[in-house]
């Protein structure tokens, strides 16, 4: 056993007795009284509570990312590095600090220091080049009081200081940090409770084995909410965060493999390469934050219906990797979700990795998000659509949607409507009126079934369109 280990604001901490599933924004308030951290929604929607975390990035510097304390569990710490707000102005205002001051960019105040943190964090890691990369920053902050206008402006004011040069300080906490987290398999235990941190593939497949009723951690993003919304208990969790192997992009020669512990900030750049949508879709992943925490693996081993990704991967013709002790088994990742709340997932078999080919010459690929809101919400539909040519005529077609059933799922009789057809307004009127054989999308506060079924076809008709080249949104050209 060994306690928690990590810098806070620059001071060594080592921490034992606390239950794993201590929250950072619980440890910071309570024991550190550290309260320039909010907390606003305890589900990482409001970034409140945001944070900077600074860990080893494996090449002598550091890895930066703005995260939210709320649902991070305090033993993710280990081997890592925290700012709060109370730290960055220590010497006098950041550069953000003295804009949000010189803009007027706080009225209440209480989601300031996170709206300081988001931004601090966004300069220093270049974030910040423009306006939209200023609101893509803090789309997982939310402000009632001053419009965004001020802050927006703010960000806008130091996107074009440059950040300090820390390379030496950076190389000496990277090599500190190193030396707290140790080798081997992390283990902490307080109050009966155990956490389980491996730092390779193989550890963690042996770990897993021997704990196969324990709960997998990789962002939290989900299990955060699962303890602090649902207040439930956990006997054993196992961090695969650290797990080095499940953390690179690999590029073969038709197509990419990404290591479930990728997150999806990690992920957007390599998958725009795929496609510019994708590009589109994963910049509406939730809020900033939860993208900095949130992993690949992690959104498709939880089997949500209206997991944003999954429908994208499998209109792609993903594979997935599972691996169980030494045993490594690939299946399409469309049969992984058997049912709602059911994946093909065997005791002690964790996702590894999944491929996801490169589009070829003969192939045309579009995915649309339908949500309320632009920014941090969960999708009423996701469609993703891939469709092979020979020529003028339909070859191939994969129709994926999220939100349209108890899983994600592709659209069998939809897809047999366009197979062997140009596509073109009579075949994509074939293909929406069988929507309907497909799904019997369900009514909630997102959507109701109509509009589900509705939009549904909507995004396949501007797909046909879009390839038609007829202008499908103001200001796009023919």
């Amino acid at each position: 056993m060994a306690p928690i280990r990590f810098v806070l604001n620059g001071e060594e901490r080592a921490v034992e007795g606390l239950p794993p599933t201590t929250t950072v924004l619980q440890y910071l308030r309570t024991h550190e009284r550290l309260t320039g951290t909010k907390e606003g929604c305890a589900e990482g929607d409001c970034g409140a509570c945001t944070v900077l975390v600074e860990e080893p990035d494996g090449i002598g510097s550091l890895r930066r990312r703005a995260l939210n304390t709320c649902i991070l569990f305090l033993p993710a710490l280990h081997g890592r590095a925290v700012q709060t707000v109370e730290h960055i102005g220590r010497d006098g205002l950041q550069p953000i600090q003295a804009a949000m001051v010189e803009r007027h960019a706080s009225q209440c105040g209480f989601c300031t220091p996170g709206f300081v943190m988001q931004l601090h964090a966004g300069w220093l890691t270049g974030a910040l080049t423009d306006r939209q990369s200023v609101k893509d920053v803090v789309s997982g902050n939310l402000c009632r009081c001053t419009g965004y206008g001020p802050i927006v402006e703010a960000g806008l004011d130091v996107a074009y200081i440059a950040p300090p040069d820390t390379g030496a300080a950076d190389a000496e906490l990277a090599r500190r940090l190193t030396e707290l987290r140790g080798e081997g398999v992390f283990r902490y235990e307080a109050e009966d409770k155990l956490w389980l941190s491996p730092a390779h593939v193989d550890d963690l497949a042996d770990t897993y084995a021997a704990h196969s009723q324990a709960t997998l951690v990789a962002g939290a993003t989900d299990v955060g909410l699962w303890v602090t919304k649902q207040h439930r208990d956990f006997e054993t969790l196992i961090d695969v965060s650290r797990v080095a192997d499940l953390r690179h992009v690999e590029e073969g020669p038709e197509s990419l493999f990404f290591g479930a512990a990728v997150t999806h900030s990690q992920a957007r750049e390599r998958l725009a390469e795929i496609h510019p949508d994708l590009a589109e879709i994963t910049r509406r992943f939730a809020g900033y934050q939860v993208r900095n925490a949130g992993t690949v693996g992690g959104n498709i081993a939880n089997g949500s219906p209206i997991g944003d990704l999954p429908p994208v991967l499998i209109a792609l013709g993903a594979t997935l990797f599972l691996r169980r002790g030494d045993d490594v088994r690939r299946l399409p990742l469309e049969d992984f979700f058997v049912e709602y709340g059911r994946q093909d997932r065997r005791p002690g078999e964790f996702v590894a990795a999944v491929e996801v080919p490169l589009l070829k010459p003969n192939e045309r690929f579009s995915a649309s998000k339908i949500s309320k809101r632009m920014d941090s919400d969960i999708s009423a539909v996701l469609a993703a659509f891939k469709l092979g040519f020979e020529g003028e005529i339909v070859s191939e077609a994969r129709l994926a949607f999220g939100g349209m059933a108890g899983t994600p799922k592709r659209a069998a009789h939809a897809e047999e409507a366009l197979i062997g057809r140009p596509f073109d307004a009579a075949a994509v009127e074939s293909a929406m009126r069988a929507l309907a054989q497909d799904f019997q999308p369900l009514s909630d506060m997102r959507a109701t079934s109509d509009y589900r079924l509705k939009a549904a076809a909507s995004c396949l008709q501007r797909f046909q369109l879009q390839l038609s080249g007829v202008p499908t949104r103001i200001g796009e050209v023919a």
